[in-house]
């Protein structure tokens, strides 16, 4: 079966993507476009969403080869239903809300084992000691994180590492504002009990 329009391969794609985060109203315009079946709006939209949706599903899933698949499916299911978006929320809080539900059924069907992510190394060490201990508190965060329940680590990664509100993230869940923000009490207070108290270690 097709599975909507073709995209250039990722190697190209990279070599597209814009420098500047496009606004909020030029990706409710390349979704309007999409509704017309315009090949080129989705392209954009590919490009716009793949590596956001990547690292969020890659954290999710830690299974490469699942995150792959989850946003083949949640970008062909926005080639299809575009016209369904009715603009009471961001384009992004759609999207984010249909891959986060096809990445649960894939964990169901698969009972696939969650892991915490790995966290960017954004900046450089100069210092060998302070690599090692960076390493080490990426580590312990890492496993903290993972023997949170899934929904409650998904509050953190969507929060901290994606930059939703908890208005958004509530979207995303599709659960009342006041459950994501339970799920976030309850996230900290777990991570202030396995988590050493140290610097770096906040989840304030």
């Amino acid at each position: 079966m097709t599975r909507g329009p073709a995209v250039e391969p990722l190697d190209r794609r990279a070599e597209t993507i814009p420098a500047s985060a496009p606004t909020n109203e030029h990706e409710l315009e390349l979704l309007r476009r999409t509704t017309s079946r315009d090949r080129d709006a989705f392209q954009q939209l590919y490009l716009i969403y793949h590596r956001r949706l990547a690292r969020f599903l890659t954290r999710m899933t830690r299974r490469y080869e699942v995150a792959e698949e989850v946003i083949n499916d949640t970008m062909w299911i926005v080639w299809q239903r575009a016209g369904d978006f009715r603009g009471s929320s961001q384009v992004s809080t759609w999207i984010m809300g249909i891959a986060y539900r096809r990445a649960l059924k894939s964990l169901r069907r698969a009972s696939l084992q969650i892991h915490a992510a790995d966290l960017d190394t954004r900046d450089e060490e100069t210092d060998a000691g302070a690599a090692v201990d960076d390493a080490e508190r990426r580590q312990l965060v890492g496993w903290a994180l993972a023997r949170l329940p899934l929904e409650q680590r998904l509050v953190l990664e969507l929060t901290y590492y994606l930059g939703h509100s908890c208005e958004e993230i509530a979207e995303i869940m599709d659960c009342p504002v006041n459950t994501v923000k339970t799920r976030m009490f309850h996230a900290r207070r777990k991570l202030r009990q396995l988590l050493p108290a140290q610097p770096g270690h906040s989840v304030e």
